[in-house]
């Protein structure tokens, strides 16, 4: 049995998120049917976080087993032949057996683009938040600093009732949190140990409160300590963001 190692791109503004689910079009899904036109096998290939409908990724990473004796070249060429022209892999690699796209990972880096001018070129519109409005650029990122550091990001993370809250389940590590200009975009960066579900964009429309001035940047200490979705601010939409990058 071989462990092979995918890494791919993938614009999912067309698709209901990575996780297989029995109603919508996935990523995971998409792959996994992919896969097992090529080797014959019924393979699910397990990615290195969930990404939501909408959100994409530069370089997500999965891993699956098999025994196809297929190069591991030759193996993503034929997959990017079925795939759609909306998910491309980029490689793929035999791996160590013990190696897991999500368990084996270090940290990762997501990115989120806000575009700033009045008129968004369609172009982009599949990638951006249009937010054309007032905001205070510099205050946005001194609250981005403020989340740097391990936390319980609870108040950031999106309610799911079929998961029980767990105490320190959502402690996750933040190495780096900051925003910058590039022309006519604001960017957010931010690369940490693990991210809860909708923590990326629920921080983000957190940061959009402090730039229209409701909140000051001083408050995301206090939301981070009241742990209750509700302390936070509203949730970004998908469009903007995008998996940078998986580190193992």
């Amino acid at each position: 049995m071989r462990n092979l190692k995918v890494t791919l791109a993938y614009d999912g503004s067309d698709f209901g998120g990575w996780q297989v689910q029995p109603d919508a079009v996935t990523i995971q899904g998409t792959l996994a049917s992919a896969i097992g036109r090529v080797i014959g096998e019924k393979v699910l290939p397990q990615g290195s976080g969930r990404t939501d409908a909408g959100v994409h990724a530069l370089a997500q990473v999965a891993t699956f087993g098999t025994e196809s004796p297929i190069p591991a070249e030759n193996l993503g060429k034929a997959l990017n032949d079925l795939l759609p022209a909306a998910i491309r892999v980029l490689s793929v690699a035999e791996v160590p057996a013990e190696f897991h796209a999500r368990k084996s990972a270090r940290a990762k880096t997501y990115r989120y683009r806000m575009y700033r001018e009045a008129i968004c070129p369609p172009f982009l519109a599949r990638y951006v938040w249009h937010y054309p409005y007032p905001l205070d650029e510099a205050a946005m990122q001194q609250a981005a600093g403020l989340i740097v550091g391990e936390n319980d990001f609870t108040s950031f993370a999106a309610v799911d009732p079929e998961r029980g809250e767990e105490i320190g389940s959502n402690v996750r590590q933040v190495f780096a949190s900051n925003w910058e200009r590039s022309g006519d975009e604001l960017i957010f960066t931010v690369r940490g140990s693990g991210f809860l579900h909708h923590m990326v964009r629920n921080l983000v429309g957190t940061f959009v409160l402090v730039g229209k001035g409701t909140l000051q940047p001083d408050a995301i200490a206090k939301i981070i300590a009241a742990r209750k979705r509700s302390s936070a601010g509203a949730t970004a939409p998908a469009s903007g963001l995008c998996l940078v990058n998986v580190e193992y």
